[in-house]
């Protein structure tokens, strides 16, 4: 993905990782979010450490099985200056959202970039000293 072919790879992205697997896509991974398992020490504090990975259940490995996935998927599919964007990222998520407002940008940003396209196009004429054929072009 480039800036000239952001929607293009968002429809293809999309399909690619629905069609890895569901969790990839849909349960935690993409949408809404892996996170590494955590357990609580038995203390005063209430504190927390990470789970070790040899004491995870088969669904949390396969969660964190799917985030990989993922984020590999991401790095791959994105030129190298949208990767320095996401390349510290260790969740999909994180990778995803980071591409999405970068490249969607959030609803004021999407209209006013479209309010300025339609100003532009409004504001379209051909000048005397051009041809019909290079005002086309």
């Amino acid at each position: 993905m480039d800036d000239t072919n952001y929607d293009y790879w968002k429809v293809r992205m999309v399909a690619f990782l629905k069609s890895m697997d569901r969790k990839t896509w849909e349960v935690k991974v993409v949408l809404k979010g892996w996170e590494h398992h955590v357990v609580k020490d038995n203390d005063e504090n209430d504190t927390t450490e990470l789970k070790p990975k040899e004491d995870w259940f088969k669904e949390e490995d396969e969660l964190a099985l799917g985030n990989s996935k993922a984020l590999n998927t991401l790095f791959n599919e994105v030129e190298k200056n949208m990767c320095r964007l996401i390349n510290t990222c260790t969740v999909a998520k994180d990778s995803w959202d980071i591409l999405i407002t970068t490249h969607g940008g959030t609803s004021k940003a999407r209209m006013s970039r479209l309010q300025l396209l339609t100003t532009k196009f409004e504001n379209l004429r051909m000048k005397d000293d051009k041809s019909i054929h290079d005002f086309q072009m």
